[in-house]
């Protein structure tokens, strides 16, 4: 992979990884600028982008049904559904949602996108237990240091490898842990005409955490180290034409947007983008455990 998309996607994970220690005050200064109008787009096939400027949702439409990637803060969820909306879409017609992790600028949305929509919401078994009571457990390396959301009554456990379909959709989810223990990473194919690409979207690999703790040792969360070697391995074997994170800034959502609005049809294809991706998050570890050091 080319050493200055390693570099930059290294900055925009830094980026979000600083601002993060500001998303740990009460209030969330950092979430106003995360929770900025985006207009909503597509990105190829059957695939939008409906999420909030900071905080990615995605949309996965067919005719049988809708699914949901995610659901933003709760000030994102009405500006989700709007964009929704503007695409021509219905909120009422989205059957599932599914969840990266329980933080709540991820999931502190998905109790009104539930409620709006009736749909189901999927979460690992780790996440499904921060989701219900709306704010993480001790083993996750920002606990306490993230403010409450409205919590998930219904829900099914998605697993490594699980299967979720909505009439032709079909995804898997793949355990992406280390950011927290319940992290998920999802994979589907979007058809345009003839063509198929493999589409990711994956969870965040950041090692970011509360005061004192420490990946290297930590007595709540002992795998933490193991956990993000698994994810690393896990998104780099991925099939991935097409990548999107949970923070669109480490996908370089922004600039390959940007880059399709003049022209550049294949702006959003990059089979290299996960390799990338994986590269940044472990320089940004190593950082991190030589800081612990």
């Amino acid at each position: 992979m080319p050493p200055t998309l390693t570099r930059a996607l290294a900055l925009a994970l830094l980026a979000g990884h600083a601002s993060m220690a500001y998303a740990q005050v009460p209030g969330c200064d950092v979430c106003a600028t995360w929770n900025a109008d985006q207009a909503p787009f597509r990105i190829f096939g059957n695939t939008y982008y409906v999420g909030v400027k900071g905080l990615s949702s995605v949309l996965l439409t067919s005719p049988q049904g809708h699914v949901l990637i995610d659901g933003g803060l709760p000030e994102s969820a009405p500006k989700i559904i709007a964009n929704i909306g503007a695409l021509g879409f219905r909120i009422e017609d989205v059957k599932l949602i599914l969840n990266s992790h329980g933080h709540i600028d991820h999931a502190g949305g998905l109790a009104e996108l539930q409620r709006r929509s009736d749909a189901m919401v999927a979460a690992s078994p780790s996440a499904a237990l921060d989701l219900a009571s709306g704010e993480v457990g001790p083993d996750d390396p920002q606990y306490h240091a993230l403010p409450k959301y409205p919590p998930i009554k219904a829900m099914r456990l998605a697993r490594d490898g699980g299967q979720f379909k909505v009439g032709p959709i079909e995804l898997t989810a793949h355990a992406t842990p280390g950011h927290t223990p319940g992290g998920l990473s999802w994979t589907w194919q979007s058809c345009d005409g003839p063509r198929c690409l493999n589409m990711v979207y994956a969870d965040s690999l950041n090692a970011v955490s509360r005061p004192g703790f420490k990946f290297s040792a930590s007595s709540e969360y002992p795998n933490a180290l193991d956990d993000f070697r698994h994810s690393f391995e896990t998104l780099e074997k991925l099939p991935c034409d097409v990548l999107i994170s949970a923070h669109p800034e480490a996908s370089q959502l922004w600039e390959r947007l940007e880059a399709s609005a003049t022209g550049d049809s294949a702006a959003f294809v990059d089979p290299q983008a996960c390799r990338a991706y994986v590269a940044a998050a472990r320089t940004l570890l190593d950082a991190r455990l030589e800081q612990e050091r």
